[in-house]
């Protein structure tokens, strides 16, 4: 019952990400820019993780992203049976959160492309749920990308949560993360759009698959879909072994508190040699 709804808040947060995130992206695209731009879209998702992460961090701590989630697995802080259940919940999160996005404007996207979907040329429309890369971008190029880019997300959640360091106080944690959004959408932007989280673009990349863009959507860019997925995986790793390494492990941590039988006894010790020594005393002033 307890991983169910853990699924559950996991999954409505993901939605709520792809919902913001996504339908920003789609009234900027399908308003030809009239109605949106990319700080719009920026805010859009900085926003949208920022709720979903409010929703759903009180079940399952707000888990939206498998490479978050796997950072939290190896440094402890996330049980590793519960990983799996929590990528099924993001991924099919992101996939009912693309489709809501798609209903949601399905008059606006047939009027757009005149009842052509596609992923390439000047009705494009798949990089509304999707991520795809410049045209000066390579495979490598790419890959590091978003290595560096969910390894700055990642860093900074970290320190965010972590107890041990200043952090961010209680309940303002959501708005701190979805800051750090912010902060790479605007500045790590320009190559691909900054994905940094699998299931949000593999997720709604599924689901165009099947709603109208097809395997198109798999092979465009020399089948680029694997890189923000990969990308994002180790970037997460290699933030958590940097975070432990270079911050965790220096924490300053204080000695446990005594038991309080262990304390009474040495009072008990100390009342002892008090006792002793006064006893010795006047045994030499009698002498």
């Amino acid at each position: 019952m307890v991983v169910r709804m853990d699924q559950c808040s996991v999954l409505n947060g993901c939605g709520r990400v792809e919902l913001f995130g996504c339908g920003s992206v789609a009234q900027s695209v399908l308003s030809r820019n009239s109605l949106g731009e990319p700080l719009t879209i920026h805010i859009g998702f900085s926003v949208g993780l920022m709720m979903a992460a409010y929703v759903a961090g009180g079940v399952s701590g707000g888990h939206v992203n498998p490479a978050v989630s796997l950072a939290m697995v190896i440094l402890g802080k996330l049980k590793i049976w519960k990983f799996p259940f929590y990528v099924i919940a993001q991924f099919l999160g992101a996939f009912v959160g693309a489709a809501a996005v798609f209903g949601l404007y399905y008059d606006a996207f047939m009027e757009f492309t005149s009842g052509i979907l596609s992923v390439t040329g000047i009705n494009a429309t798949g990089h509304i749920f999707a991520s795809y890369p410049a045209r000066h971008l390579s495979v490598l190029g790419g890959f590091i990308d978003q290595v560096v880019g969910t390894g700055m997300l990642v860093l900074c959640i970290l320190a965010i949560v972590d107890e041990g360091n200043i952090g961010a106080p209680k309940g303002v944690e959501p708005l701190a993360i979805g800051l750090i959004i912010m902060a790479i959408g605007v500045s790590m932007g320009l190559n691909c759009g900054y994905p940094l989280n699998p299931a949000r673009d593999l997720g709604p990349r599924l689901f165009t698959a099947v709603a109208g863009w097809g395997m198109e959507v798999f092979s465009t860019a020399d089948y680029w879909w694997w890189i923000p997925v990969a990308g994002p995986m180790v970037g997460g790793v290699v933030a958590a072994v940097i975070y432990y390494l270079l911050i965790e492990l220096h924490h300053h941590r204080d000695e446990p508190d005594k038991p309080a039988e262990e304390e009474e006894e040495e009072e008990e010790d100390e009342e002892d040699e008090d006792s002793s020594l006064k006893d010795k005393y006047e045994m030499i002033t009698m002498s």
